[in-house]
């Protein structure tokens, strides 16, 4: 069991899926006098800890190779941690075939329900800036927000993973003689209800069934019988006017398809 390498990368593709979500944020500036647009802006987002942007946008001026911007957005995944509301069995399993070929199953557990935690942050200079950004934000979340997502590739499995909005906290923050630099920063703590999946395996598609029986009783001879099942087509698979053996070989499992059987004495 432990020690057979496999990655799913399911918690990358979450973690992908909520900072896509706010990728397309911009804030205008418009004319005091005429309300046209003067400028618009789309709003930098980046993966790391609010303590790194703070950082750098306090810096002093000549150390710094780039300078940030604001107004910007920040989000990292906090944690992680078991969803037992969302618990289904742990012996069933599901299988995909693959449409290359049709000839493969691959056959997986189902996924185990986790809670990934983000926090997404709103840096910027003023009250009105922040709220432009978050107006954009909060009318989507009621308090959840679902995107689907491809869990595992090799298996076409996807799943809806509900985003839901937990808090928001508002921090406004001046330097010491308060008429310096000011700081807006709306936190909003999120959680992702996603799966991770475990390996899967693979499996050859059974085209044929042998069942033997033995025919009579001790006091006579024992005589056994094969029975033979296989898939027979309803439709012209090849497309050469007919239904007959050769499409048989080409049904898939996804197909409406019915048996050929045979009776044999062994």
């Amino acid at each position: 069991m432990l020690g057979s390498h496999f990655y799913n990368e399911t918690i990358r593709r979450t973690v992908i899926g909520f900072g896509t979500l706010f990728n397309n944020i911009d804030v205008k500036t418009r004319d005091p006098e005429t309300g046209e647009v003067i400028e618009t802006e789309k709003v930098a987002l980046a993966y790391g800890p609010k303590q790194k942007f703070l950082y750098r946008l306090f810096e002093n001026p000549s150390t710094q190779k780039v300078a940030i911007t604001m107004p910007r957005m920040y989000f990292e995944m906090t944690g992680i941690s078991y969803d037992s509301t969302r618990k289904t069995s742990p012996v069933q399993k599901y299988k995909n075939v693959v449409a290359d070929s049709g000839s493969e199953v691959r056959v997986q557990y189902l996924p185990v329900p986790y809670t990934v935690n983000f926090e997404l942050g709103i840096l910027s200079k003023d009250q009105d800036t922040g709220l432009q950004i978050l107006e954009q934000i909060l009318p989507f979340f009621q308090p959840a927000f679902n995107i689907t997502l491809k869990m595992v590739p090799d298996m076409d499995e996807k799943r809806d993973v509900a985003i839901t909005l937990n808090s928001i906290n508002l921090e406004d923050e001046w330097d010491e003689s308060f008429l310096n630099r000011r700081l807006v920063v709306y936190t909003l703590q999120f959680s992702a209800k996603t799966y991770l999946y475990g390996p899967y395996s693979k499996a050859d598609i059974i085209r044929t069934a042998k069942v033997i029986e033995t025919i009579g009783d001790q006091a006579v001879s024992r005589r056994a019988a094969q029975l033979t099942y296989s898939p027979k087509a309803k439709t012209d698979k090849n497309q050469d006017g007919q239904v007959d053996a050769n499409d048989d070989i080409l049904v898939t499992p996804d197909d409406d398809f019915g048996f050929n059987s045979g009776f044999d004495i062994l």
